[in-house]
């Protein structure tokens, strides 16, 4: 006979963690359980390619709470565990090893892998994982050279935590820039540039199209002819969601689970929250999914409450924020580099806003080494007023 929970929460990152809050305001009773893929309690993972490698912060303070929370909680905890099957119309889940499990709510909190490449799988790593970082900085102890392969943001962290360690970094991509899809065409030029002031190599404009062991690592060819070989290569090419489960089992899927702003499935006992979820951001009058923290954080207790009887609309709209060097900022709302910006510069590229419009309204906001400014700019937004020329936009922030 399958064992029942109230609450049933797929998913072993701060989505589910932060859930497990979330539920826990609303209801002191009600049986939860956390599955969790990975064998680790759900730890934050900004650090992994941040603070970890800048001494800032310890493997130890990864995890978002210690055991003696889910104790407290009574939150029965099965890491190292994967859901395999959800059966809505049994309120039923199935692990991997066949056991089933039943439910009243359930949220669905799996996030995504990374993406992998077509081909070197016996020499390309991937990161994503604390255990990911364990096996780098181990790497990092013995290896001195390091081929990122992609350009986005985990490539651009870890190429800029693997140099400050002193190591030898080759970026290749096939964009032109660092975070070209996100940052205006100026501004992605210039990090790409301070990028090879700072040591990196980078090659840009080049499609790599195949990786293989050689007697000094690994040697990625790209679509023009050029290898370049290094010890150690690294795809971080981005994200693959796990989001089979919620689509086999007949759940609404694209660009994520869609889920409503009460952050419900197209099955009202089933929610959706984090990386996974595809989900109305009423600042910005369209559905948007983002993969970043504070999104994980504040949608998955949301998404408790909601389970625990709350019912209320999620009007938050999360930001999210990188370290590139020196170089740091925070965002908010739809960073496209496709979009219409307006850089009101403190100081030319080290200092300043830029803001994202369309329609002539701002739907996103970059600060760029400018703090505490998130709040400010989230009330910007959230105003949704028109601009009909983007000098208006001089000094608001």
């Amino acid at each position: 006979m399958a064992q029942h929970f109230t609450y049933i929460i797929i998913g072993g990152g701060l989505a589910g963690a932060s859930a497990v809050e979330g539920i826990r305001e609303r209801d002191r009773s009600g049986t939860i359980a956390l599955f969790g893929k990975e064998k680790h309690l759900p730890y934050d993972r900004p650090p992994l390619s941040k603070g970890l490698w800048l001494g800032k912060t310890k493997v130890e303070e990864l995890p978002v709470h210690d055991d003696a929370f889910y104790t407290s909680h009574h939150v029965h905890l099965y890491l190292g565990t994967e859901v395999t099957e959800l059966i809505p119309s049994q309120h039923q889940i199935v692990t991997k090893d066949g056991s089933r499990y039943t439910y009243n709510k359930l949220l669905i909190a799996t996030g995504g892998w990374p993406r992998t490449l077509p081909y070197g799988s016996d020499v390309l790593h991937y990161y994503r994982t604390v255990d990911d970082y364990r096996w780098l900085k181990d790497a990092a102890e013995r290896a001195e050279t390091f081929i990122l392969i992609g350009g986005g943001f985990i490539g651009g962290e870890l190429a800029a935590a693997l140099t400050l360690n002193g190591k030898k970094v080759t970026m290749i991509f096939p964009e032109q820039s660092i975070l070209q899809n996100v940052l205006p065409p100026d501004l992605a030029s210039f990090v790409t540039e301070y990028y090879r002031s700072k040591g990196v190599t980078i090659l840009n404009g080049e499609m790599p199209t195949n990786a293989e062991r050689v007697k000094s690592g690994v040697a990625v060819t790209t679509k023009s002819g050029k290898t370049v070989t290094a010890e150690i290569a690294i795809g971080a090419i981005g994200l693959a969601l796990h989001a089979d489960v919620a689509q086999r089992a007949g759940q609404h899927v694209q660009n994520g689970v869609v889920v409503n702003n009460l952050l419900q499935t197209s099955d009202p006992d089933i929610y959706a929250a984090g990386d996974v979820a595809f989900f109305p951001a009423l600042l910005l009058d369209e559905t948007i999914r983002v993969e970043h923290w504070d999104n994980a954080r504040a949608q998955g207790k949301h998404a408790g409450r909601n389970m625990a009887g709350a019912n209320t609309p999620f009007d938050y709209l999360p930001f999210f924020y990188s370290d590139l060097f020196d170089l740091g900022f925070e965002a908010v709302g739809r960073l496209d580099s496709r979009l219409k910006t307006f850089a009101d510069w403190k100081e030319q590229f080290r200092e300043g806003v830029v803001y994202y419009l369309d329609n002539d309204r701002v739907k996103g906001v970059l600060l760029w080494n400018v703090w505490e400014k998130v709040d400010a700019a989230r009330v910007l937004i959230g105003s949704k007023n028109k601009y009909a020329s983007p000098d208006e936009l001089k000094g608001v922030l």
